[in-house]
């Protein structure tokens, strides 16, 4: 590639090329059209136009006659696949298009139908395209027999449209479609088919007869073909086999009348264990059904030959790989088969009891346990079937050894969070399964974190509320965990990559230690324990993996997963799981595991989340007087905790009080009075240095708004606070020289400091405004300003100023 022409690919996947260059450029493309014989040239231009249009960020205006000859080159016979191929390519770019005038009504070549529907599907259904590219596809399929070629570029068509307007097709053409789907799946040659030949001379008399189509052992076939048969040449009707049965539990779901509450279905579920449902199933020849049933009967032999033929040996690894997927799509036809009509459902029970037997020990077919577990979540009571053994596996074992494949993590949230309106009394599984749970979360949270947010609320009861919390918080200690779990574990088929630079972690060899292999189990267990444990020096021992990617986009994740613990637990948190959970915040502010930025942000919403508890449940400031005296007497938790201090001593202040609790004491306001004045006088005395920074002037300011309305409930201290006050006024207004503080803060504390002296001045009114009552604090005392709040304010603001008049006076 010329470099001219590199740039101007890179000029035109960024949207550089002007309006007036794409005219000229169409003109161009108009006159290749134009010609009898279009060669390299009008490919080279339609790819370059194709690139244009779809390279942008907006809807590129083409010509109305480039856009009309794009149109008639789609649907010329003998223009060439690729150009058409293009063509249609550019026209769904553009889409929803208000120039278009194509048509399928008049289109045979199944092909050709296949693009021009493809384009029409693309415009949103504004004129009734879906309709009628949906008559047109079902009067050609009606005009060919089952075995006739091109069909399977109608299958596609018909798959979408039943997907977007199911119900715009007539009951015939169901059952039109039902009967070839039946044809295609059930009676498919078992001969391979005949290869294409170049001509030659050896081509003819020498060609070899086809043989017929093998198993993926090797073994020759001798039942129908199914999707899982191979063989080097495939004839049209298996080609429509393959492609019939990847739309035939969309078909299924979409056209079937029937479903769980229709009549038919009813009338079939009050024979599910009685001798006539299971003789009804197999008694009744097949011919004979209804075009719906007989489709449903044909799936289901589909199904367990599929099952069966999942039990051999594939000789190739892309065969292994189909078996997998065949193997769970055939369980999900099945669930829908039964969900659709009952009697399916005591023929499938044993394959499918024998089928869970053989996959608990194959971990490579494991993601067929899934939807397993689902067909017995769905079916178990009706089939008289105890699932919890089955979910009991599913939950201890799969996050335990295979957290490490994604897709089979995402597959299995995925699960959980599907299946929860049916999980019933088998809830309690899943949410003592959390541990295990999390470990998916841990090792892929950038994917599963929008999951889990979803999952949360149903996982968290209030037995488990507290020690889900502690492992939330651990989150990216776990992922740690987990990475050198792998470390240590023996070679697997999915280990990943990891940094070079980390390959041999100093934490390799001690973790070995018996003082550690207890705190490992604890985090790595896989049921919840109902205990805790503190993991300070398992967090000392893993800080070495605290820098690797995958931890430090764990810890990304955990605020938005905590606020949605916290969103689901305080709905139902009482009194006393509130006062643990306000403990291990306390507790746990600062004991997290060292990642870079985890600390601050974590901060930030356990700090939050108190103020919400507080707020629920106000009492409990005066339950947990002596750990909030506890929290707050340590200067170090300024520096190390500034935002769960500001919130713990706002609380004290807010909730400190017998018109929340008639249990307070003034001698509790005057023991938390001493200790925050203690804790005011030494950060603001203190000298910040190297080790010891700056207090901030929000932790300043709370200090001393709490100081004052602890002193309004308890008036012997008004004294002791007007001083301290003042002192801090004057602090703020001449700082020491040495003093690193801003004009800023000191304004910011200064004009805190004399607001408060004002309102002590009168302390009926100071108790009034920093104490209201619930009546109070309703929105309608702000708003209105005649009530009483704003009066008060303005009445001590008057006499405040009328005395300092008098005194200027």
């Amino acid at each position: 590639m010329t470099p001219r022409l590199l740039n101007s690919c890179a000029s035109l996947c960024l949207g550089r090329i002007q309006d007036e260059e794409l005219q000229k450029f169409c003109s161009r493309v108009v006159k290749l059209l134009q010609k009898e014989e279009l060669g390299p040239d009008a490919v080279d231009a339609l790819q370059r136009l194709f690139l244009i249009v779809s390279a942008t960020k907006y809807k590129r205006k083409l010509e109305k006659t480039c856009v009309d000859l794009l149109q008639t080159t789609l649907c010329a016979p003998k223009c060439p696949e690729q150009l058409q191929l293009l063509c249609t390519a550019i026209l769904r770019e553009r889409s929803p298009s208000d120039d278009l005038n194509l048509s399928c009504d008049h289109v045979q070549n199944s092909r050709q139908l296949s693009l021009v529907a493809s384009v029409l599907l693309a415009q949103g259904d504004k004129k009734e395209e879906v309709r009628s590219v949906g008559q047109r596809a079902f009067r050609v399929l009606e005009s060919r027999q089952p075995e006739g070629p091109s069909l399977r570029h109608l299958l596609p068509v018909v798959s979408k449209v039943t997907h977007l307007a199911p119900h715009t097709l007539h009951e015939d053409q169901t059952n039109l479609l039902s009967k070839r789907l039946v044809d295609w799946l059930r009676y498919a040659s078992v001969q391979q088919g005949v290869p294409h030949t170049s001509g030659g001379f050896f081509s003819a008399p020498r060609a070899r007869q086809p043989g017929p189509v093998t198993e993926v052992d090797g073994a020759v076939a001798t039942d129908f073909f199914t999707v899982l048969s191979t063989g080097q040449h495939f004839t049209e009707d298996q080609w429509l086999n393959v492609q019939a049965f990847s739309m035939l539990r969309a078909w299924l779901l979409h056209s079937s009348p029937r479903g769980p509450s229709s009549p038919d279905t009813d009338d079939k579920s009050e024979l599910e264990g009685s001798t006539l449902s299971v003789l009804s199933a197999t008694s009744t020849a097949s011919h004979l059904l209804p075009p719906q049933e007989r489709l449903r009967e044909k799936a289901f032999e589909y199904c367990q030959r599929l099952i069966e033929q999942s039990t051999r040996r594939a000789l190739r690894k892309g065969d292994s790989d189909l078996q997998k997927a065949c193997l769970v799509e055939a369980v999900l036809l099945l669930d829908v088969l039964c969900r659709q009509d009952p009697s399916f459902l005591y023929r499938t029970l044993s394959c499918l009891k024998a089928l869970h037997a053989r996959l608990c020990g194959d971990p490579a077919r494991v993601r067929a346990l899934l939807p397993i577990a689902q067909f017995f979540l769905n079916h178990g009571e009706a089939a008289a079937v105890d699932s919890e053994a089955i979910l009991q596996h599913l939950f201890t074992r799969i996050p335990c050894e295979l957290f490490h494949s994604p897709m089979l993590a995402f597959e299995f949230v995925c699960f959980c969070r599907d299946s929860l309106p049916v999980f019933g009394r088998n809830l309690d599984i899943l949410r003592r399964s959390f541990p295990n749970l999390f470990k998916l979360l841990a090792w892929n949270s950038p994917a599963l974190t929008s999951e889990f947010v979803a999952l949360l609320p149903s996982l968290v009861d209030s037995a488990t509320a507290v020690e889900m919390l502690h492992t939330l918080l651990d989150l990216p200690c776990l992922t740690a965990a987990l990475d050198l779990q792998l470390r240590l574990s023996p070679a697997t088929a999915e280990r990943p990559l990891w940094d070079v630079s980390l390959r041999n972690p100093s934490c390799l060899e001690a973790s070995r230690d018996p003082q550690f292999q207890g705190l490992l189990q604890h985090l790595l267990r896989a049921t919840a324990s109902g205990t805790t444990e503190r993991l300070a020096p398992l967090h000392q021992l893993l800080q070495p993996l605290a820098s690797l990617t995958r931890v430090v986009q764990c810890a990304e994740a955990v605020p938005t997963l905590l606020q949605a613990f916290f969103s689901a637990v305080t709905q139902f948190a009482d009194g006393a799981l509130s006062n643990q959970l306000a403990l291990l915040l306390l507790e746990r502010s600062d004991s997290l595991y060292q990642v870079p930025q985890y600390e601050a942000h974590v901060h930030r919403v356990l700090s939050s989340q108190f103020l919400v508890l507080c707020a629920r449940h106000p009492s409990l400031v005066v339950e947990l007087a002596k750990e909030l005296l506890e929290f707050v007497g340590s200067v170090s938790s300024v520096h190390s905790r500034e935002a769960m201090l500001t919130a713990v001593v706002w609380a004290v202040g807010e909730y400190l009080s017998v018109s929340w609790d008639r249990r307070c004491t003034v001698e509790q306001i005057n023991r938390f009075f001493e200790v925050l004045e203690a804790l005011l006088f030494e950060v603001t005395q203190s000298r910040p240095s190297a080790t010891l920074p700056k207090c901030p002037p929000r932790v300043i300011t709370v200090l001393m708004t709490t100081l004052t309305k602890l002193a309004s409930r308890s008036q012997d201290l008004i004294p002791r606070v007007s001083l301290f006050l003042s002192k801090m006024r004057s602090l703020a207004q001449n700082p020491a020289p040495s003093s690193d503080r801003c004009g800023e803060d000191a304004g910011a504390v200064c004009t805190r400091a004399a607001e408060l002296l004002t309102l002590l001045k009168m302390p009926s009114v100071a108790q009034f405004v920093l104490t209201p009552s619930a009546e109070v604090s309703e929105p309608r005392y702000h708003r209105d300003t005649n009530t009483a709040l704003p009066l008060a304010l303005r009445t001590v603001s008057r006499l405040v100023e009328k005395e300092a008049g008098l005194l200027l006076g």
